[in-house]
């Protein structure tokens, strides 16, 4: 573990810090953290953060080394074709830098960066959305050391993962939440192509978004805090206990990593500290909602006047004083020998490393001679270093000196030639690795499929390649409709909190009564129904973004996929390979996915019969539907390009997805793509036509 680990405490549960800046990453060391997080200049899911660049990682891993601390650099965002190339070169340059893990999204840029590094370690970003043990399973198996755990997840699944295989474990314990699941938000893309999957979310969950009765911030949730659970998460065998927070400032990485440091090592983090954590920056306080199960309007919040003002200069500069000197963290042991008629020698050692200085001459003292006392004192100024003097050894002639000054300077050339030794980086293995666009996707003409929210059909839908009905419908109507003629599959939800084994019991049911085509939309029930033997169609929230992502999908077992709703037409044509992929063609897209619903934080859920309503700032009323489970935010304008599916002829299949449509409104839409006919009122082309930063 970290620097701040005793050797009784092995089994520690690391505290692992966000670092948008040098001065962050100080702060974190100074005050605990075994472990940090940083994002380089591209490529990072905060791209507003400072963010480092070469040098800044080259001493930020030269800092890191000498204080045993984790250097942990994200790469998380989703990257393009023509992107890819330049997000292994940086990955590689930060790995040669000193780098030991890799925090990724992208899956075909998480299997280049396996093969490039093969000595890192591999995490799986929450933006992977891992919340079953099948997925974690699954990633592990692929290589990843670590899955960062999706932030809605309780106690008892959390724990259920971590039982399910040796992989590691990151579970936020502080800092934002975000109302969607991670890697399933497209609203700040939608809204004003800023994508939260590129690492550029505008967070327009922040603006004024009103369910009937709520406070008029329905989208807005109080900062995560379980602070006081990482002696619990620790006894489950959570790995890592993350602090969210590569934007704030470096007062906040301070305070946020002292109360962890404190439940670590002792259990619980006082309220005084705690007290200051909320000062320096909170939402109408803190929530442990979904850690506890425990959802509602108590979890809500939003920034303040008050929150904003009880960060006093007065606090931030108490704060401060705490990390402003250097921590001596290493031990060293000296060995002084003072030896007649011979140069002096001071040896310093720590871990693997020794440094050897030699000085003046002794010689014999006039009045006083040097004594062990003496020498062991000058030897254990270490301030202003990461090192404490541990042993101290010296070998003095009797009658000998040499001046006090002399030790200091030896002492002082011996520590920055340890420093610089440990600092310096390993030689480390880095493979070439080609980069080989496969040939361009040829298609045998593009399909039309179908998935609703319902068993409702018109007959009409028998026409389409395949149609798709929500896995937990009656399992008697999937079978009535399959009997009708039509090529009917299910889809499983994107995300299943606590219900993989209800998943897999209604899968295994459903495939002995012949139904075998199953659309999925997350790793962890994609990699599920392919063990089960399948046919598994890769959903558009896999977010598959490049070619070799494609790729990726393919070697896991898929039999296709749909590509990410983020992409533009000329980007889904240009994709490589021969996998059939396929694309949304309509359908009021899934802004987001959540856990807390947003009618909790108003009327609540009684009556709302799965179907409600949100009003943004601008008026517009967008449609929330729930299965129970999660809710969907749905666009208010359906995506509709009837008229343009000759732009989009580099793909197998389109999808038409349906959610609240009348039969007679399902049929209308099912013959304006047939015809190619072109819509009327109001519609969106989504972002197949302006893309996403």
């Amino acid at each position: 573990m970290g620097a701040n680990t005793s050797e009784n405490d092995t089994n520690k549960i690391e505290v692992l810090a966000p670092c948008g800046s040098l001065d962050a990453l100080t702060a974190a060391v100074r005050s605990g953290a075994d472990a940090v997080y940083i994002g380089l200049r591209q490529f990072s899911a905060r791209a507003y953060a400072d963010n480092f660049g070469d040098d800044e990682l080259r001493r930020a891993a030269q800092y890191c080394r000498i204080h045993n601390v984790k250097l942990h650099t994200a790469v998380n965002t989703l990257v393009s074709d023509d992107e890819i190339r330049g997000a292994l070169e940086e990955a590689v340059k930060a790995y040669r830098l000193g780098a030991d893990a890799f925090i990724v999204q992208d899956w075909g840029l998480a299997m280049f960066i396996k093969k490039a590094c093969p000595d890192a370690s591999l995490h799986a970003s929450t933006q992977m959305t891992v919340h079953t043990p099948e997925g974690a399973r699954f990633l592990y198996e692929k290589g990843f050391e670590r899955v960062v755990l999706a932030r809605e997840m309780n106690r008892r699944e959390i724990e259920e993962v971590v039982k399910s295989c040796p992989v590691e474990t990151e579970v936020f314990v502080h800092g934002a939440l975000c109302m969607c699941v991670s890697g399933q938000c497209y609203l700040s893309a939608m809204l004003g192509g800023r994508s939260g999957n590129r690492g550029r979310c505008a967070q327009p969950c922040r603006l004024p978004f009103s369910v009937k009765g709520g406070t008029g911030h329905d989208l807005s949730l109080k900062d995560n805090c379980i602070i006081n659970d990482l002696r619990e998460l620790s006894e489950i065998g959570v790995t890592s206990a993350k602090i969210e927070g590569r934007m704030k400032r470096p007062e906040y990485v301070a305070q946020a990593v002292r109360a962890c440091r404190q439940a670590a090592d002792k259990g619980y983090a006082d309220d005084v500290t705690l007290g200051e954590l909320r000062s320096v920056f909170s939402r109408s306080g803190f929530t442990n909602g979904y850690y506890k199960g425990e959802l509602g309007r108590n979890m809500f919040g939003t920034r303040s006047k008050d929150d904003v003002t009880s960060a006093s200069s007065k606090l931030l500069a108490q704060i401060r004083a705490g990390y402003k000197d250097e921590t001596q963290t290493e031990p060293v042991d000296f060995t002084l020998a003072v030896k007649s008629g011979q140069p002096s020698v001071l040896k310093a050692s720590s871990g693997n490393f020794t440094a050897t200085v030699c000085g003046a001459a002794a010689e014999a003292a006039k009045s006083v001679p040097l004594s062990d006392e003496k020498a062991c004192v000058q030897l254990q100024k270490t301030g202003g270093t990461p090192f404490f003097a541990k042993k101290i050894t010296a070998d003095i002639d009797s009658g000998m000196t040499i001046p006090i000054a002399e030790i200091n300077r030896m002492r002082r050339d011996a520590l920055s030639q340890l420093e610089g030794m440990i600092s310096c980086p390993k030689q480390r293995e880095v493979c070439a690795v080609a980069i080989d666009k496969p040939r361009a996707h040829r298609t045998n003409g593009t399909k039309l499929r179908a998935v609703f929210t319902h068993c409702c059909i018109p007959s009409e839908f028998k026409r389409c390649e395949l149609v798709f009905v929500p896995l937990f419908s009656k399992t008697d109507e999937i079978i009535k409709l399959k009997e009708d003629g039509f090529n009917v599959g299910v889809k499983v939800p994107r995300v299943i909190f606590g219900m993989e084994n209800k998943v897999s019991q209604k899968l295994r049911e459903l495939s002995e009564c012949g139904i075998s085509d199953v659309v999925c939309g997350n790793i962890g029930t994609a990699a599920l129904a392919v063990k089960l033997g399948l046919r598994v169609h890769g959903g558009f929230s896999l977010n598959v973004f490049n070619t070799y992502s494609i790729e990726f999908m393919k070697d896991m077992g898929l039999c296709d996929t749909e590509v990410s709703i983020e992409l533009t037409c000329a980007q889904i044509n240009a994709l490589g390979g021969s996998f059939p992929r396929g694309a949304v063609a309509y359908g009021h897209l899934p802004l987001m996915i959540m856990r807390n619903c947003p009618n909790k934080n108003g009327a609540g859920c009684k009556k709302c019969g799965g179907k409600s309503t949100i009003t943004d700032r601008k008026g517009i009323e967008h449609t929330l539907m729930c299965d129970g489970v999660c809710t969907e935010l749905l666009n208010a304008d359906p995506l509709i390009i009837s008229d343009k599916q000759r732009e989009l002829g580099g793909v197998d299949f389109l999808t038409l997805a349906f959610t609240y449509e009348t039969s007679d409104e399902c049929r209308r839409i099912l013959k304006m793509y047939e015809n190619g006919g072109s819509p009327t009122g109001r519609f969106t082309r989504g972002l197949y036509f302006r893309g996403v930063e």
